[in-house]
């Protein structure tokens, strides 16, 4: 292959990770070698419905392409067919994805993702990611951990009060009746 090919490949696989100028830093990388080319196709579209994309890279481009990013963590992984999965809402969409997918094709391989910076080795890394909070799910976990206190203390405030408050309007029914409050 020319240099002049490498280079368009490489810019290729640039623009394919910036993802409208904004710079992808997480991703799965998997192989789908033994996979027939009919299941691949409905892997990629079930996938697509997430917004999830894959790309088959050559390993050599693409450690240069990677250079700089996050995504150079994976160079390690980078041995045979190789493809990258990239997109969703996060990483831990497409490795849930990705792991639900391996249920109905067992020959697409998992062989790492990267997250911040942190890489995930292997079908066990990727199962371990899948298993994350989504960004989402974990400032709604955060939110509940904060709101949490203040609910245990108003309902300690609002307990003794609500008792205080039958007190009085017991009290208040009896003297309205005439009823004395307390024996004699």
């Amino acid at each position: 292959m020319s240099k002049a090919m490498k280079n368009i490949i490489m810019r290729d696989y640039k623009s394919r990770v910036s993802m409208g100028g904004e710079k992808l830093e997480d991703a799965v990388l998997i192989s789908i070698r033994g996979v027939k080319a009919v299941d691949t196709t409905k892997i990629r579209n079930n996938l697509a419905k997430q917004n999830i994309k894959i790309t088959v890279i050559r390993n050599s481009l693409a450690k240069k392409a990677f250079e700089g990013s996050n995504l150079s963590t994976l160079n390690d992984l980078l041995s045979g067919a190789s493809a990258l999965a990239y997109g969703g809402a996060s990483v831990v969409e497409v490795a849930r994805a990705l792991v639900s997918s391996m249920e109905k094709y067992p020959k697409l391989e998992l062989k790492g993702a990267v997250l911040d910076g942190t890489v995930f080795k292997g079908k066990e890394g990727v199962t371990e990611l899948s298993k994350f909070p989504t960004r989402e799910e974990a400032v709604g976990q955060v939110i509940t951990l904060a709101i949490s206190p203040g609910k245990k203390l108003l309902g300690q405030l609002k307990g003794p009060g609500s008792n205080i408050a039958g007190i009085i309007k017991a009290i208040e029914g009896k003297l309205e009746k005439g009823e004395a409050i307390a024996k004699k």
